[in-house]
């Protein structure tokens, strides 16, 4: 036997060795796809696992993440922070080997992975961020940024909507660092493949503008490797390199849907390794650990080679040297200046005012970069005078995601994630549904991505209750992590800004159609505290209005309404998320216990309860709406001062 298949050997043993002793993993992949995921690490990932944040390393993502036993011993043998002990603790509690990849829990870990497809569409993120990268700062005699982007994906991989989204575009776009090692094994947890799905993968890929190998015996170690150098040749399309493989390959179970989600047994495990040959429990040969050590050497070299290259370049090409730093430069942006500029356009729509404020953001920070779901001319999240990112001017800071919800946020996933890029994506807020797994795994990996959710309410009109969301900005603050910032002009637009840059978090902007008309006494500063008090007419007062986004107004015209009997004060909730943050002497000042308090928002959601006192009441929509013009739609559904203000002193009577 050879040292390379002795590696492979010990590699599916101390993996299914790790899913038995937790007595839980996926087994069938594990063993299926370690002759393909062995020839990748050991012959062509570029990386140096002393410095896995080394900015021209390979990125890989696990879209199949439910092979994460498999990656972390795979990690563990490359000389990556991943011990054989820790192999031992995997999917206990708090572990550095949790059930699915977690970004940020373990060494060389590039993002979070589990639900299906949506690491497909990272790593389609990713190599658009490698394609600006290189595009900026590559000369002649100099690639600075040079490198690929693989990710491993299955048969569920490819079946999700995300990742047929998300190939298309990098078809369009003509990714060609981009490279997909499909592990094509024909069964899924249900049973054969084609009980439900009998696509010709390769066909429909090479329709889509992709450069398409096969490997018929995916558990070849040669043939994979050969494959692999054949798709890093390609300079016009991403490469799909389909692997045919045996699931749960050398057990009695291989090739049957019963061995994906299995773990052997003592008895079965033992057997198992007796046919590998491998005889110790948890344990790296020294020459197998030489193999690998020397795939980890190659890569330490190539880092300080690049290190080498980069102080030439830096000598040689001083300007585009200093560009390439402040690209990476955090340094303070003047918020100030974003909202001494745009104050212009108050009184416009909050869309509005945001295309003009993304302008002014792009002046200070080179990095950012985004783009619609085909909503660019309506939503208005979008770059003046930048430029469209395509294959063929690949400088363009506005990406045009075609109508890709699903895709569209995890593709701004996988650029954020790629290197202090500064990303958003916009659609219209009742199309946001689509995107939730994406915002969702956003929110758990703290990535500093805006969303700019427009037509965020009833008022958009005449398109009806399927474009009319209630629903929707109540779903977005359910997620954890996430923020929702739905501001009633520039002054709180910016706030959010800065909130999302300031803290690296994930900031959801809810946006309006209809213009806002100008409002006194708001506050850049005070809306970072997730709400303040607009207008005081006591420290003690009888009644407290608290408003978001387009409802503000309305309730400063009912408070002059309510103010001929009782005291009222009015109070602006950009954020409900940033106010639960505050100290609790500001949020009582702000909110005083003993007033009437009313939540007045275009929606049904009831989070401000969590954050109101105990005499509250929300003040919202409870049912879909008609079409027609939207200021009558939101006349009928109540939004109007008589109506506000009827339903204010009818819960003073009640409490009297």
């Amino acid at each position: 036997m050879n040292i390379t298949q002795k590696s492979i050997n010990y590699l599916k043993a101390i993996s299914a060795e790790t899913i038995s002793n937790a007595k839980s993993g996926h087994l069938g992949v594990t063993l299926g796809a370690s002759s393909m995921l062995f020839a990748f690490f050991k012959d062509h990932y570029n990386f140096d696992a002393s410095d896995t944040d080394f900015l021209n390393r390979d990125r890989f993502v696990l879209s199949a993440g439910h092979a994460s036993a498999l990656y972390y011993t795979l990690l563990s043998m490359f000389g990556f922070d991943v011990s054989l002990q820790d192999l031992k603790e995997f999917r206990t509690y708090k572990s550095k080997t949790p059930g699915h990849p977690e970004y940020r829990v373990t060494d060389g870990v590039e993002v979070s992975t589990g639900p299906l497809g949506q690491g497909v569409a990272n790593a389609v993120g990713m190599a658009i961020a490698e394609t600006v990268m290189e595009e900026r700062f590559n000369t002649v005699g100099f690639d600075i940024i040079n490198h690929h982007t693989y990710c491993f994906c299955g048969d569920g991989d490819l079946m999700e909507g995300v990742a047929q989204e998300a190939v298309s575009l990098a078809g369009a776009l003509k990714l060609n660092k981009l490279i997909l090692l499909y592990d094509s094994n024909n069964v899924t947890i249900d049973g054969p493949l084609n009980i439900a799905n009998r696509d010709n993968v390769a066909k429909k890929f090479r329709a889509i503008g992709w450069n398409v190998i096969t490997v018929q015996n995916g558990n070849s170690y040669n043939s994979c490797t050969r494959a692999i150098s054949m798709a890093k040749k390609s300079k016009t399309k991403p490469t799909i390199i389909i692997f045919k493989t045996t699931i749960g390959i050398g057990t009695e179970k291989e090739g049957t849907s019963s061995v994906h989600g299995a773990y052997l047994n003592q008895t079965e495990l033992a057997a198992f390794k007796e046919k590998l040959k491998v005889k110790e429990s948890f344990y790296i040969p020294s020459d197998v650990r030489d193999l690998c050590m020397a795939t980890v050497r190659r890569g330490k070299l190539n880092h300080e080679k690049w290190n080498q290259n980069l102080a030439m370049y830096s000598s040689t090409h001083p300007e585009l040297y200093k560009s390439f730093l402040a690209f990476f430069d955090k340094k303070k942006i003047n918020y100030e200046r974003i909202v001494k500029n745009i104050s212009k356009y108050d009184g416009l729509s909050t869309r509005k005012i945001n295309h003009y404020a993304i302008a002014e953001l792009a002046y200070q920070c080179p990095q950012l970069i985004g783009g619609t779901a085909d909503v660019a001319p309506s939503s208005m999240a979008y770059i003046d005078n930048a430029g469209n990112f395509s294959s063929g001017y690949k400088r363009g800071k506005n990406i045009h995601f075609g109508v890709r919800e699903h895709a569209m946020g995890a593709v701004v996933n996988g650029i954020a994630l790629y290197e202090d890029f500064i990303t958003f994506d916009s659609t219209f807020m009742a199309f946001s549904n689509y995107m939730l797994p994406a915002l969702r795994m956003r929110a758990m990996m703290k990535l500093p991505v805006m969303s700019f959710f427009t037509h965020d309410s009833v008022m958009v009109g005449q398109d009806g209750p399927s474009h009319q969301p209630i629903e929707q900005v109540g779903q977005l603050r359910a997620i954890i992590g996430n923020t929702v910032f739905r501001p009633c002009d520039y002054k709180e637009l910016v706030a959010g800004y800065q909130y999302c840059l300031k803290n690296s978090k994930p900031v959801v902007f809810s946006l309006t159609r209809q213009d806002i008309k100008h409002i006194d006494d708001t506050s850049f500063e005070m809306a970072l505290n997730g709400a303040y008090i607009l207008k005081e007419n006591s420290q003690k007062p009888d009644i407290v209005l608290v408003a978001s986004g387009s409802e503000v107004p309305l309730a400063l015209n009912c408070a002059k309404e309510l103010e001929k009997k009782y005291s009222v004060n009015v109070v602006s909730m950009p954020s409900i998320e940033v106010f639960e943050e505050q100290i609790t002497s500001y949020k009582q000042k702000v909110l005083p216990k003993d007033a009437l308090t009313i939540y007045i928002e275009l929606s049904n959601d009831t989070k401000a309860l969590k954050v109101l006192p105990r005499n509250c009441y929300l003040y919202g929509v409870s049912s879909y709406q008609y079409s027609g013009n939207g200021e009558i739609v939101a006349e009928k559904a109540g939004f109007n001062v008589k109506a506000l203000t009827k339903f204010v002193e009818n819960k003073i009577k009640q409490q009297n």
